[in-house]
């Protein structure tokens, strides 16, 4: 019995669409991941971005559990000395909501060049509306 592994012709990428309205933040951003990686089909290959595209709507109206709203801080440093800044995720929530998806997705995928090319793959919108009905994308419901 040998090892299958994935190549990039082999791989078929469809488009899927998640509704993030009363979801909360961190379970969706897990099942994003999986989605966006490819663990979901019996081809995944570790070394290989067998994973779909994920169209996110309704971002403003994702839910945080617990006092995190109010007490989850993002941080980002300028680069330049007493550069750093910080942002409660309540006011990114009402700034970016897309941000804030953005950000929860991106550190559950790999850090490195692969990780990068999947995180590519993720479109948020705040809206019910999106730009990718061309695509034909399906929807998902968790």
């Amino acid at each position: 019995m040998k090892t299958y592994s994935a190549k990039k012709s082999d791989v078929e990428r469809n488009w899927v669409v998640v509704d993030a309205e009363g979801q909360v933040l961190g379970r969706l951003a897990s099942r994003i991941a999986l989605i966006l990686r490819g663990k979901d089909k019996p081809i995944f290959t570790p070394h290989v971005d067998t994973g779909d595209f994920v169209v996110v709507v309704n971002a403003d109206k994702v839910i945080l559990s617990g006092n995190k709203l109010d007490e989850k801080v993002y941080y980002w440093h300028s680069g330049y000395p007493g550069g750093i800044k910080n942002i409660k995720a309540k006011d990114l929530l009402e700034k970016k909501p897309e941000e804030l998806v953005r950000k929860a997705v991106k550190g559950m995928l790999p850090k490195n060049k692969l990780g990068r090319k999947i995180f590519n793959k993720l479109k948020v919108y705040a809206g019910p509306d999106h730009p990718h009905e061309a695509q034909q994308p399906r929807k998902v419901a968790f």
